[in-house]
């Protein structure tokens, strides 16, 4: 029998999206097969402090104490782990994780690792330059105006309108504006969580999401459809809706015809190709009342649960959870040896 993989699950993180990220972590953690897996759980707290722990069960103790506040120091037990595996599967979900920072440590590690690498990590989180990226490749995106420090607040579209933090995730600081008079607080709002703001047009119609999965030759999934019943009064798909029990409906196939949802896999595909991504992403979508199909976002890494919508779209597609996170691996030690190759 062949040697198992040695597998670090990396998970927790500064962002708000903490929980979502260990709870990622203890789903991978449970299909990773352990007669061909051998798995260890690097944990990073609220303070960016990393520990080594030994698997599924202490992850979800706050309490654990932690290593080290920098994990590439030489004696730092987390560094070390590091270096004795195959691969890392970092299940971070927004800054200081999926913004390429966890990437970049692992490129200077020399450690093969799931998902986006450095630069296609920092450009899709910054939904800005994201969205600059995609309108030069032709893809279309919803319209924005993005205001800096220091600009004057400003709203070209009408009402209403969303304003947003330009890095962030999991709609944390995101306000739906019905008139001016609430255009000022939103900003301030979104600006506690980021210096970009973005203050982006209405699109009325359908939420889609669709995911993709591969390296150089990449495969949709089937779409899905958000309908969402958030709690927090919000009539939109807003933290409530993405997280409480009961939040939202997936409907897989999304209820559009089949030219549309074929328009939606081709341009999930493009964003991915136009985003430089390997591995995994989630691409969400707005589908007009005309039938326009149009990029919201692009998620390098999804919310990785068995329950996930990431995890059902493939699942509807032929892949079960286990099977999506095998093909995983392989394809980050696919890219590894690949670019391991090239002369630098």
């Amino acid at each position: 029998m062949s040697e198992r993989i040695r597998v670090a699950v990396v998970a927790g993180g500064r962002s708000s999206e903490h929980e979502i990220s260990l709870a990622s972590a203890r789903s991978v953690l449970a299909a990773l097969d352990p007669a061909r897996y051998e798995t260890t759980t690097i944990a990073i707290d609220r303070e960016g402090r990393w520990a080594l722990e030994p698997g599924l069960q202490t992850i979800a103790d706050e309490s654990v104490t932690v290593t080290q506040s920098l994990p590439v120091l030489a004696d730092s037990k987390p560094a070390e782990a590091l270096g004795r595996v195959d691969v890392v599967l970092p299940v971070l979900h927004g800054p200081f994780g999926e913004d390429g920072t966890v990437q970049g440590l692992l490129e200077l590690a020399g450690v093969p690792y799931v998902g986006a690498g450095v630069a296609a990590s920092a450009l899709c989180m910054d939904k800005d330059l994201f969205k600059a990226v995609l309108r030069d490749r032709g893809i279309p995106v919803a319209r924005n105006e993005t205001l800096r420090l220091g600009d004057e607040i400003r709203n070209p579209f009408g009402y209403p309108v969303f304003v947003k933090p330009a890095r962030l995730g999991s709609s944390v600081g995101i306000t739906k504006v019905a008139s001016e008079d609430g255009l000022e607080d939103a900003v301030v709002l979104a600006r506690r969580h980021d210096e970009k703001v973005l203050v982006e047009e209405f699109v009325d119609g359908v939420e889609v999401e669709c995911g993709v999965l591969g390296n150089d030759r990449p495969e949709a999934s089937i779409p899905g459809e958000i309908v969402s019943h958030g709690f927090s009064g919000a009539d939109w798909y807003d933290y409530s809706a993405k997280y409480d029990e009961g939040g939202m409906d997936l409907e897989i196939p999304p209820r559009l015809d089949q030219e549309t949802i074929a328009r939606v896999q081709e341009l999930a595909v493009q964003a991915f190709v136009a985003g430089e991504c390997d591995g995994m992403a989630r691409v969400d979508f707005f589908v007009t009342r005309e039938g326009e199909v149009l990029v919201n976002e692009l998620n390098t890494i999804p919310g990785f649960t068995a329950t996930s919508v990431y995890a059902k779209l493939f699942e509807a597609s032929g892949v079960p959870y286990p099977e999506l996170v095998d093909r995983l691996v392989q394809l980050a030690l696919e890219r590894h040896e690949r670019r391991s190759r090239l002369r630098y």
